[in-house]
C-alpha cells in the first residue's frame, strides 16, 4: 500500500497514532528500570550508587538535548528528527539488552534518553501541522494518556515478559518494536500536508537564540524560579521513587512477589491517569487556583512518602495498594504548574518559560535518581538496600517536598490576580 497517496484526511491519523505510539515506548524506557532492578544488580553485580547514575543517565542527557532539538526540528524537520534519533535508541536497547558491564548499561541508557528525547516535541510540531487548532487540546490529552499506558507496561506486564523471557531478550523485543515503529514512521510520515491546515497559532519549537533569550529574561522572576523547582522537586522526587527505587524496596524490603510489586506501580500510574484530569478540572473549573491545587498535591504526596517510610514489613497489600494509587494521584497535580507559569508570563515569553520548565523537570529526576542513591550508599555502606536506607531517602524526599510546598506559597495566584510578568 502507497501511504503518500493517501489523503491528508486518512494520513494524518497515521502520523498521530505512530507519535503516540514513539511517546508510549518514551514513556516505558523511562520505568523500565524499577522492576528489573534485582536483577541488574544480580547479573552484572551494580553497586546502588551504579544503579542511580545509570539510571539518572537518561534523564540528564534527555534534559540537556530538550533546546537543541529545537533547531533540529526547524533545520531538519520532525520526520527526519526523530527517526535518526529514533535509530539512537534501538541501538541503546541492545547495548543495554546485551551488555555485561556498568560502562556498556551506562551507554545504552544515554543512548535511550538521547533518542526518547525528541518524543514528544516532535509529535507536538507534527500535530500543529497536521490538525487544526480546534482538535489540539483534545489529541494533546488522548497522546499524553497513551503515553502514561507506557509507564503501565513497565510495571506488570514488563514484570511478566521478563519472568518468562528474561530482561535480556525482553529489551532485544522492544528494540526490535522500536525499529519497526522507525521504519513506519518514516515512511508513512510527512512534516506537512498537501493542504497546509491553517494554524493561527504559535508552534512549540524555538530556536536556540529564542531559547536562550527568553529563559534569561525569565531568570529575573521570583515566580519563574519557584515553580521550577517545585516541578525539579516533584517530577524529580516521583520519577525517581516510580522508575527506580520503588521496586527494590517492595522486592526486598517488604519481601513482596514481582509481580505484586508490578501490580502497584501499575496502580500508582492509574493514579497519575485519573488524577491528571480531576486535578485540571478542580484547577479550572472548582477552586479556581493554581497555587492551591499544586501546594496540595505537593504536601499529600509528601505525607504518602512518609507514611511509605515508617510502614512495617507485615503491611498488607491492600493498604499499598492505596498508597501507591493517592501517590500517583498527588503527583499528577505537578501538571498544574505549567498552566501556572503560562499565565504568569506574557504570550511572547510563554514558550521560553515552558521550555525552561520542562527542562528542569527533567533534570529533577536525574538529580533525584543519582543523589539518593549516592546517599544509601555514603550512609548504608554495607546495607544499601535496606530497611534503613530506604527510610532514610524517603523521609529526606517527604521533607524536601514539604519544603517545597512553603516555599510554593510565595509564588502569585494566575487565575484570580491575572498579573503578568513583564
Amino acid at each position: 500500500m502507497n501511504y503518500s497517496s493517501l489523503s491528508d484526511d486518512y494520513r494524518r491519523w497515521f502520523v498521530f497514532i505512530l507519535s503516540a505510539l514513539l511517546f508510549l515506548l518514551s514513556q516505558f524506557y523511562r520505568g523500565s528500570i524499577a522492576v528489573i532492578a534485582p536483577q541488574l544488580i544480580a547479573d552484572i553485580g551494580l553497586s546502588t550508587r551504579q544503579l542511580s547514575l545509570m539510571s539518572a543517565a537518561f534523564f540528564y542527557v534527555f534534559a540537556l538535548a530538550q533546546i537543541p532539538i529545537g533547531i533540529f526540528l526547524d533545520r531538519l524537520g520532525a520526520r527526519l528528527t526523530i527517526t535518526l534519533l529514533s535509530v539512537a535508541a534501538v541501538m541503546g536497547a541492545l547495548i543495554f539488552a546485551w551488555s555485561d558491564s556498568y560502562e556498556g548499561l551506562m551507554l545504552g541508557r544515554m543512548l535511550l534518553g538521547i533518542g526518547m528525547a525528541c518524543n514528544l516535541m516532535g509529535p507536538l510540531k507534527l500535530l500543529t501541522v497536521w490538525f487544526g487548532p480546534g482538535r489540539f487540546a483534545t489529541l494533546i490529552a488522548v497522546l499524553t494518556a497513551v503515553g502514561t499506558a507506557g509507564n503501565l507496561m513497565a510495571a506488570t506486564p514488563l514484570v511478566l515478559l521478563v519472568q518468562s523471557f528474561g530482561w535480556r531478550l525482553t529489551f532485544t523485543f522492544f528494540a526490535g518494536a522500536n525499529l519497526l515503529l522507525v521504519l513506519l514512521f518514516y515512511f508513512i510520515v510527512a512534516d506537512r500536508p498537501d493542504e497546509p491546515v491553517k494554524v493561527t497559532y504559535e508552534t512549540a519549537s524555538l530556536s536556540l537564540r529564542e531559547s536562550l533569550s527568553g529563559i534569561a529574561k525569565m531568570f529575573h522572576t521570583k515566580d519563574y524560579w519557584i515553580i521550577s523547582f517545585g516541578t525539579f522537586c516533584r517530577y524529580g522526587i516521583f520519577a525517581a521513587f516510580q522508575s527506580l527505587w520503588a521496586g527494590p524496596y517492595l522486592m526486598i524490603v517488604l519481601d513482596l512477589p514481582p509481580v505484586t510489586a508490578g501490580n502497584l506501580l501499575l496502580f500508582m500510574n492509574i493514579g497519575v491517569i485519573t488524577g491528571g484530569p480531576v486535578c485540571g478540572y478542580l484547577s479550572d473549573q472548582i477552586f479556581k487556583t493554581r497555587k492551591g491545587v499544586v501546594i496540595t498535591g505537593l504536601a499529600g504526596l509528601s505525607g504518602i512518602l512518609f507514611v511509605i517510610a515508617l510502614l512495617p514489613k507485615s503491611v498488607d497489600v491492600t493498604v499499598l495498594s492505596i498508597l501507591f494509587i493517592l501517590c500517583g494521584v498527588f503527583s499528577s497535580s505537578g501538571m498544574v504548574m505549567y498552566s501556572h507559569i503560562k499565565e504568569l508570563v506574557p504570550l511572547d515569553k510563554a514558550g521560553a518559560a515552558m521550555t525552561g520548565i520542562n527542562f528542569f523537570t527533567m533534570a529533577g529526576a536525574a538529580v533525584f535518581l543519582q543523589g539518593l542513591g549516592a546517599v544509601m550508599q555514603h550512609f548504608f555502606p554495607a546495607d544499601t538496600l535496606g530497611p534503613a536506607a530506604f527510610q532514610t531517602v524517603f523521609i529526606i524526599c517527604s521533607a524536601c517536598l514539604a519544603v517545597t510546598g512553603m516555599l510554593y506559597l510565595l509564588s502569585r495566584e494566575s487565575l484570580s490576580a491575572g498579573a503578568k510578568v513583564e
